[in-house]
């Protein structure tokens, strides 16, 4: 029986070092911003224009968390759901630099640092990669260093021998 179901475009391979992707832009909407608090971080200047004018933000700010999810909207239809992807063993690093505020269009950009096929299972390969996101005035508003699991393209290339033993 063929399958029907296409094959990933992105495999483990095609992630080199120094391979850089953008995405974006999304628009960062008053409604999306306060449902999104109201469900995850409820703290005042993520739900009021007024609070949220009062604090260190001066305006209506997106909450860190509902950036990181806006950013792995960006990922997914930028080239995760086309890919491999075994998902992640975690974060390393996690900075909001600057703040999200209504009205502003963010972007990101991906960037390979560093790439390894797995020790314990070899079919897999580990890709390294830093995650920042721009507002439009392209300022650097949030940085991610992770690493993600990624099936190999040619697991009998990751049979165990004498190199990677």
């Amino acid at each position: 029986m063929t399958s029907t179901t296409p094959s990933p475009r992105w495999w483990w391979e095609d992630f080199t070092q120094g391979l850089s992707l953008d995405f974006g832009p999304k628009l960062v909407t008053k409604e999306e911003v306060i449902d999104f608090a109201q469900k995850f971080d409820p703290q005042p200047f993520h739900l009021s224009e007024e609070a949220g004018k009062a604090s260190l933000f001066g305006g209506l700010a997106a909450s860190g968390w509902h950036t990181c999810g806006m950013l792995m909207r960006m990922m997914c239809d930028g080239f995760m759901l086309d890919s491999a992807s075994l998902g992640s063993p975690g974060i390393d690093s996690l900075k909001w630099l600057k703040p999200v505020l209504v009205g502003d269009e963010i972007h990101a950009r991906m960037t390979v640092l560093d790439t390894r096929p797995m020790k314990s299972k070899p079919h897999i390969g580990l890709v390294q990669t830093r995650w920042e996101g721009f507002n439009q005035r392209d300022e650097v508003v949030v940085v991610i260093e992770s690493w993600a699991m990624f099936r190999r393209r040619h697991p009998a290339a990751a049979e165990p021998g004498p190199s990677n033993a």
